[in-house]
């Protein structure tokens, strides 16, 4: 836009109006510009007459033609006058309806913050008014008593000091409309400690917790009892101690601070200050030893109670059960007997038979133990353990879980070596045994020989006027099952067992694996109590908690009771053959249960090497253990040589020390041998025969000797030797000379010195001697020194003088002999 002159203009609307703007630039540069301004077009509505005209007839044009878009006709433009009007009026509602509806929430707002500000206004008044009339009965109270004292008080003293006296003060008397004010005016905060400022009142808001209160941060709700406390002991007559409560504090040889201040019942921060008032500046994680806790018990005012480390187990229930509480159990049976003789054809047919079908079929047996039912009704629990090793185990720790030994022999073998061994194994178990004469429908079987053949072990049959039980069984055929099931079921009738079920669980674990799936399992069989699932133990040096109990068929259960065996899952390591499992309450119980006994085991291997060898008993006897009889293994190539072995080793001995033969068998050294011998301390003989690979490693880890002899003479000389050294050697003594003391003298660094003359026989050095004052023994030791002149030499010849010294001892005068011996060891001999 340009005016007249040619000068540019600015536009602004609003109207024509025309005029000069100054504008500003940098470094004083200014210019004038000129502008013109616009006025804006205003619309205005149709009114009156124009609006009639409007509406009269539709061919009126509507508006200006000229202003009209292109092809818009009249009839259109009316159409969309009216869309335009009636989306107005539509806008206009909905505006209206959200105005009413927000003003209707927030007068409900409004209504509830009246409500909520309301009931808190007149919760805190009703504290208020509550904790007033506290008050003022506390306050009526205490002026009470105050009167009743100092009433006594006059009371108790004599009429002449009356006049002494000072009258009581009196309160002058408040008007009932200042009191009446005082009632309703709101309690005055207290702003020191252990005023009413920090007092919670009602419930807890949010806004209370965000901002932390009033006073900032609340008062626990131990505090608030123990202000709670003092305000009823204050109103009860002034403050009262607390009675002092005396207590048993176990005390262990070492115990952390914080532990000993949890058992005596204190504040971890008064033991630590009672310690440092004592000199001891300890932290409270640190331990101290016993000496120095039980003076601090006693300075507390409690009672000391000494255990050692081995009284953590004390918490395994060891009660014993009542007569009324015990209920019949089924009976324990381990089958063992000669390799080959049929243990495990019987034991497949005594499950076959007895467990219904479909229940086992086809399913391998993952555990060492089953139970079957007898026709008659009776459970019993069959242990299917390999071999002895687990027995003899079991046995070693004191776990007896064997009720009943059946004892496989087959008729056309007879008694074997490991038939002997099982007999043995019986006998030290002191377990009743069953023999079952087994392949009894072979041709060649020979029944009456084998009762025969156990004459020699003395096992006598009922069939030979014996209290054994014998029956002639076939795996293959099934003869005589049920006979050897009610054989069974007598004798255990016959031992009367019995177990309590409602108890604390108690076990023996028959064989322990551990499984990569699964984690360690033990197979245990449950004695005493019930085991259930959740139930904390521990188990030789290892605990856990049960996660899980598998029964013999494989399915998962609740609980096993006595006589039952079960897998158990949730150990933190794999136990040992043996070991017996026990219920206790708490985890922390069993882990240090566990750990005793591991740092127990790790102690005993390490003094004792875990082993038992001939020199380890010459040396126990040299130390005067008594050991009044030597146990031995022993296993040759054939039955002879055995029986003589025995019979040579019964002859040695006297009434001091006897040998007593464990076991005597005929073929290679087994890892059952070593079992036995690890169990009962005793070295294994083999004579002409060795040990197999399973047998050395085992002797290996366990520290068994084995001995090897091909003359028999050897080994009872070693024999003999060795319980020779039981005895323990005799010690002689012979007199070789005696000296004279003639004058003491002061030497510097060794001390008195005594000039002696030797009057008989020879001194040596390393000879023992005495001290005889008046024909009185006043020292017995060695000589420190020996000199002839200033020389120190060995010995000195009769008639010479010497200088002599004693070992710790300086106790000499002039006049004093000295008697020298030497001591001369003879060893004692079995003839």
């Amino acid at each position: 836009m340009s005016d007249n002159d040619g000068k540019k203009t600015l536009g602004v609307r609003g109207g024509p109006r025309a005029g000069n703007v100054k504008q500003s630039f940098s470094h004083g540069r200014t210019k004038n510009v000129v502008v013109e301004t616009k006025r804006k077009r205003v619309v205005k509505p149709v009114t009156g007459a124009n609006a009639a005209a409007g509406s009269a007839g539709k061919s009126k044009p509507l508006g200006d033609p000229s202003k009209r878009p292109a092809g818009i006709s009249d009839a259109e433009m009316e159409r969309r006058m009216k869309a335009l009007q009636a989306a107005k009026a539509r806008e206009t509602e909905d505006a209206a309806e959200r105005a009413a509806a927000e003003k209707e929430r927030e007068a409900e707002r409004q209504r509830r913050r009246e409500e909520a500000e309301a009931k808190e206004r007149e919760q805190r008044e009703a504290e208020e008014r509550a904790k007033a009339k506290a008050d003022d009965e506390e306050r009526l109270k205490r002026e009470t008593e105050e009167a009743a004292k100092k009433a006594a008080v006059a009371a108790a003293q004599p009429d002449d000091e009356a006049p002494v006296r000072a009258a009581p003060t009196k309160t002058a008397p408040v008007p009932r409309k200042q009191e009446k004010e005082r009632d309703q005016a709101p309690p005055r905060r207290n702003k020191g400690r252990g005023g009413d400022d920090g007092r919670r009142a009602g419930k807890l808001t949010l806004n209370q917790a965000l901002s932390g209160g009033e006073g900032g941060r609340q008062k626990s709700m131990a505090a608030m009892k123990r202000k709670q406390e003092r305000a009823r002991q204050k109103a009860m007559g002034g403050n009262v101690e607390r009675e002092k409560i005396v207590r048993d504090v176990q005390l262990p040889e070492t115990i952390v601070v914080s532990e000993l201040a949890n058992r005596m019942a204190e504040r971890v921060g008064d033991v630590v200050k009672a310690m440092m008032n004592n000199g001891m500046m300890v932290t409270q994680n640190e331990s101290i030893d016993a000496d120095t806790a039980e003076l601090i018990i006693e300075e507390f005012g409690h009672r000391v109670v000494r255990v050692s480390d081995a009284d953590v187990e004390d918490v395994i229930d060891q009660i014993d059960d009542l007569p009324e509480d015990l209920i019949p159990r089924p009976p324990v049976i381990t089958i063992m007997g000669h390799v080959d003789h049929g243990k495990t054809s019987l034991l497949d047919a005594i499950r076959n038979a007895k467990v219904v079908a479909g229940e086992a079929g086809g399913i391998t047996q993952h555990i060492g133990a089953y139970q079957v039912t007898t026709d008659n009704g009776q459970l019993l629990t069959f242990l299917d353990t390999p071999g002895h090793a687990a027995f003899t185990s079991m046995r070693a720790r004191g776990a007896q879980v064997t009720d009943i030994v059946v004892l496989v022999v087959a008729a056309d073998d007879a008694v074997m070596p490991q038939t002997i061994e099982a007999i043995n194994h019986a006998k030290a178990a002191k377990v009743p045994m069953i023999v079952a004469i087994n392949k009894v429908d072979l041709p060649a079987a020979d029944p009456d020989k084998v009762r025969s053949d156990l004459l020699r072990h003395e096992v006598i049959v009922e069939a030979m006027s014996g209290e054994v039980q014998d029956v002639e069984v076939s795996a293959a055929t099934g003869q005589g099952l049920d006979e050897l099931l009610e054989a069974i079921a007598l004798q255990a009738e016959i031992l009367e067992l019995k177990a309590n079920p409602n108890r604390s669980a108690q076990g023996a674990v028959i064989e322990a694996q551990l499984d990569v799936g699964r984690g360690p399992v033990a197979t245990v069989l449950v004695q005493k109590g019930t085991l259930r699932q959740g139930d904390i133990f521990v188990v030789g040096e290892q605990f856990g908690k049960v996660r899980a109990l598998i029964n013999d068929r494989g399915e998962r259960v609740s609980e096993a009771g006595p006589s039952v065996p079960v897998e158990v899952l949730g150990l933190n390591g794999t136990p040992e053959a043996g070991d017996v499992l026990n219920v206790v309450d708490t985890e922390a119980q069993a882990r240090e249960i566990a750990d005793y006994r591991e740092s127990a085991a790790k102690e005993k291997r390490a003094a004792a090497g875990a082993g038992t060898s001939l020199e380890q008993l010459l040396a126990q006897a040299k130390e005067n253990e008594s050991i009044a009889e030597m146990p031995i293994v022993v296993k040759t190539d054939v039955q002879g040589s055995a029986e003589a072995i025995v019979q040579a080793m019964e002859k040695i001995g006297n009434d001091e020390v006897r040998v007593r033969v464990l076991h005597s068998g005929v073929g290679a050294i087994t890892e059952s041998d070593i079992g036995l011998a690890e169990a009962s301390g005793a070295p294994v003989f083999g004579f002409n025969v060795r040990a197999n690979a399973p047998a050395r490693n085992s002797a290996n880890q366990k520290g068994v000797e084995i001995r090897y002899y091909s003359v028999i003479y050897d080994l009872v000389d070693d024999v003999k030797a060795a319980a020779s050294g039981l005895l323990g050697a005799e010690i002689r003594e012979n007199f070789i000379g005696y000296a004279k003391i003639k004058e003491v003298f002061k030497v510097t660094g060794v001390g008195k010195v005594a000039g002696c003359l030797v009057t008989e026989g020879v001194a040596r050095r390393s000879a023992g001697v005495r001290l005889l004052r008046d024909d009185v023994v006043i020292h017995e030791g060695t000589l420190k020194t020996l000199k002839r002149f200033k020389d120190e030499v060995a010995e000195v010849q009769s008639g010479q003088e010497c200088g002599m010294a004693f070992e710790n001892y300086d106790d000499i005068r002039p006049g004093d002999v000295i008697e020298i011996f030497e001591r001369e060891e003879f060893t004692r001999t079995l003839e």
